[in-house]
């Protein structure tokens, strides 16, 4: 799994059994240091927080996570 390192701490403590290993050591991110599992929980379940941006911009934004599913 490719993440930010501040994500790794509480991954582990959810998944003690899993290996978790960082793709980038330095990968560092303000914004996912807020993400928490049971908000990401709620906000699949209860379609909480939807963010809308311009097509072009999603077209953009699909790019680097398309190519980050083709890895596995």
């Amino acid at each position: 799994m490719a993440t930010e390192t501040g994500m790794l701490h509480p991954l582990r403590l959810a998944a003690p059994q899993t290996d978790f290993i960082p793709a980038n050591p330095e990968a560092s991110c303000v914004f996912m240091k807020m993400i928490t599992l049971p908000k990401l929980r709620d906000a699949l379940r209860d379609g909480k927080f939807e963010v809308r941006v311009p097509e072009h911009i999603a077209r953009a934004a699909r790019v680097p996570i398309e190519r980050m599913v083709a890895i596995a």
